[in-house]
């Protein structure tokens, strides 16, 4: 008997290098994700509450925008994976965009279910302080795990299960009214709490619907992620634009498109165009314990800041509670046990 094949040195350096790079991918993703959404609802918090002389940037305009940015990213993404060519883009775009106009099509559903949810997180932030919405919007997970469900045939494990009746006590817990407030500020902010709640509870519902769809149709086909987000802005762009005209198209005529605008509104915009972009990298190279672990730091980040900084926010210990049970619910969620197989190998 010979000696053990072993692979040359190279092909083992090459091996570790490229393992690392993807692990650090993997945290770079991730820790962009933890930036991203912690900071964009702070800001959209900060920027819808801020008092300033002048009329207030309208947020159906900011929608339109980040759109327009996020589908300005994935044509350079696209045009960086054609190897820089300008001919080779044209080539790519028409071919998947142009020339499958029913493909395109079926991107207008989860693009018109998305421009209306960006619209309600600015309802949601208007009313809502910081920490509370972050916490109540991860109602999402049950949503898309139910839509998954339904429309994917999807099986859900006990783990999981438990982890969505877990998730919803702890939102119940976090939506608990706390007596440490004065009554009359509780009647002055009862009305605005209800109208941010409804938002974040449509905006749930509407992102999991919209984000199971959206795997349901790149699953079908083999597009990549940019076209589909390119075809996704075109579509929100379109809706939004309809969103500007019929809700604040008096507002529009009078101040203009860009009225209120301010380097804070901007970076909101750009946050936001920002984060499709980031989940998709965060689906390539991060697992669900991972995003679990993102998301649950962007809840304790969101209630610091938002106590600290804002000081919109005084948490009680029912609070605590039920954001620690959304924590724990969204690692439960990710959690796959590995299955005690033989390890014996034939």
């Amino acid at each position: 008997m010979g000696p053990p094949h072993t692979a040359p040195p190279q092909l083992l350096l090459q091996e570790s290098e490229s393992q690392a790079m993807s692990t650090n991918l993997k945290y770079l993703s991730l820790g962009i994700l933890v930036f991203q959404t912690t900071s964009l609802v702070l800001t959209m918090r900060y920027s819808r509450t801020l008092k300033e002389e002048g009329p207030r940037y309208l947020s159906s305009t900011a929608v339109v925008v980040a759109e327009l940015l996020k589908i300005m990213a994935c044509i350079l993404l696209v045009y960086k994976d054609s190897k820089c060519s300008l001919r080779a883009l044209n080539r790519v775009l028409h071919d998947e965009i142009l020339n499958k106009p029913m493909e395109t099509l079926k991107l207008a559903i989860p693009s018109g279910i998305y421009t209306l949810q960006n619209n309600l997180l600015y309802v949601a932030l208007s009313n809502l302080d910081a920490a509370t919405y972050q916490v109540t919007y991860q109602l999402k997970i049950l949503t898309t795990a139910l839509f998954s469900v339904s429309m994917l045939s999807k099986k859900l494990g006990v783990y999981q299960w438990l982890s969505l009746v877990i998730l919803m006590t702890g939102v119940a817990f976090v939506q608990w009214p706390s007596d440490s407030q004065a009554t009359s500020t509780k009647e002055l902010s009862a009305g605005s709490q209800f109208v941010g709640l409804l938002a974040v509870l449509i905006a749930c519902f509407s992102s999991g619907f919209a984000g199971v769809y959206f795997e349901k149709i790149l699953k079908e086909t083999k597009q990549s992620v940019w076209i589909r987000n390119i075809q996704l802005g075109f579509f929100g762009s379109i809706f939004g634009l309809m969103g500007v005209y019929i809700y604040d198209g008096e507002l529009l005529s009078k101040n203009g498109f860009f009225q209120g605008y301010n380097k804070l509104t901007w970076i909101v915009v750009v946050l936001q165009a920002l984060g499709g972009l980031v989940i998709a990298a965060v689906i390539k190279y991060a697992d669900n314990i991972l995003k679990g672990f993102a998301t649950s730091l962007s809840i304790i980040l969101s209630t610091l800041i938002s106590y600290f900084w804002l000081q919109d926010f005084v948490p009680t210990s029912v609070f605590f509670f039920g954001a620690i049970l959304v924590i724990a619910a969204t690692f439960l969620y990710g959690y796959d046990p590995k299955p005690a197989g033989n390890p014996i190998k034939a």
